[in-house]
């Protein structure tokens, strides 16, 4: 394998939009792996893609030696696979299930030969132990005769997604269909312990020990952080992140929902208390950046989703109160996001329906999982009286 090949399942946002960056600046070719056939025929086409890094400054960089294979063509994705130095996933946790089959056959047709290199899978998933979910996902639809292969040569390796590529717009898609918007922000978290063999030559790749903390650091910090922006900002009828952060009232809100998360954090996990008040205050910093133009519709979309007992709210406020920490304003996001009713959302609509039938109860019991009891319930209810008491809602 003289020419380092990658595979990248998803040729969305996170895939051209960050994996393609690094596959290409290492030199690697690329075959991405997705299922819009208007964008696999276009990178058949053209073999190359624009991707536009904006802040300040806006450099456009052209992404080439690139080409694509629609999923269904598991023969092809095979082929690609048995052939690859690197494989990764960024397509959503509900469509792992439906690539496993495809990857199995990949590994199958690598690993018939019994002395073939290992294959590492970067999967870049907003979940927690995506890797090993991954793994059990690939083996029951692998032959037991590459069960052996796939636990000793196939690493699974969790990652940490930390840049913000928002949706093209209209305008974008009718400059270029394939042009993607990125922040400068590259960098690339993995567990270190995930890979079987040498670990493969990747540009900004940082390789972390005890990841579990890294992946709950970006989902309390980051994607928390975000998500309070969001819906505070939606309240106070905002229409971009970048104007929701810059509104003196959602910011306050912002920096202490994350002064919450970072405390739980390194009461659980031992992290750097300096180190990660920094990476907070660079998040603050990030979500300024008006030339990403990320509309606060598509952070908060899918509530229901966001307001899980394991996600970014709910979550960093349940790890704070095991921590000995209070989320008094976690919990005051949550119930902001609680009532998020955008009418492009079907969410956020069964959420209103939800929260009109039953109340907070309701919601809570049936999306959140908090007990009516609980020390997290009681801290949302009076997050509700202050959206009252304090005319947040009178702002949307």
């Amino acid at each position: 394998m003289n020419t380092k090949r990658a595979v990248q399942f998803g040729a969305g946002n996170i895939g051209r939009g960050f994996l393609g960056q690094l596959y290409f600046e290492t030199g690697y070719e690329t075959t991405y792996v997705d299922v819009v056939q208007e964008t696999i025929d276009a990178l058949n086409a053209r073999h190359e893609y624009p991707l536009r890094i904006v802040d300040e400054s806006i450099t456009t960089l052209t992404i080439s030696g690139v080409s694509a294979l629609h999923a269904s063509n598991v023969q092809a994705v095979a082929e690609a696979l048995a052939g690859a130095r690197l494989a990764s996933t960024a397509v959503g946790v509900p469509i792992l299930p439906k690539i496993a089959p495809v990857l199995a056959a990949g590994i199958a047709r690598r690993f018939q030969n019994s002395n073939a290199d290992p294959l590492n899978i970067i999967v870049c998933e907003n979940m927690l132990n995506a890797g090993p979910f991954l793994r059990e996902q690939v083996r029951a639809h692998l032959a037991p005769e590459f069960h052996d292969a796939l636990d000793r040569k196939v690493g699974f390796v969790e990652a940490s997604i930390g840049r913000m590529v928002p949706a093209p717009t209209p305008e974008t898609r009718a400059e270029d269909p394939l042009l993607i918007c990125v922040e400068a922000f590259c960098d690339l978290p993995v567990d270190r312990n995930g890979f079987k063999g040498p670990v493969p030559e990747l540009k900004n790749l940082q390789l972390k020990d005890k990841f579990g903390a890294y992946v709950e650091r970006k989902l309390f910090v980051h994607n928390a952080g975000h998500a309070v922006t969001a819906y505070l900002g939606y309240i106070r009828g905002h229409e971009f992140i970048w104007q929701a952060i810059a509104d003196d009232e959602v910011t306050k809100e912002v920096a202490a929902s994350l002064a919450e998360s970072c405390a739980a954090l390194v009461a659980k996990h031992g992290l750097d208390p300096v180190e990660l008040k920094a990476h907070a205050d660079d998040i603050l910093r990030r979500f300024h950046n008006r030339y990403l133009g990320d509309p606060v519709a598509r952070v908060a979309k899918d509530p229901i989703r966001k307001l899980g007992p394991n996600d970014r709210l709910i979550g960093a406020a349940l790890t704070c109160l095991a921590s000995g920490v209070k989320p008094a304003h976690l919990a005051f996001a949550a119930a902001a996001a609680m009532r998020y009713d955008h009418p492009d959302d079907p969410a956020a609509l069964t959420l209103k329906s939800v929260f009109r039938e039953d109340g907070i109860a309701g919601v809570l019991t049936q999306y959140c999982r908090v007990p009516m009891d609980s020390p997290l319930a009681r801290l949302i209810i009076e997050g509700f009286h202050r959206l009252q008491r304090e005319g947040w809602l009178d702002k949307n």
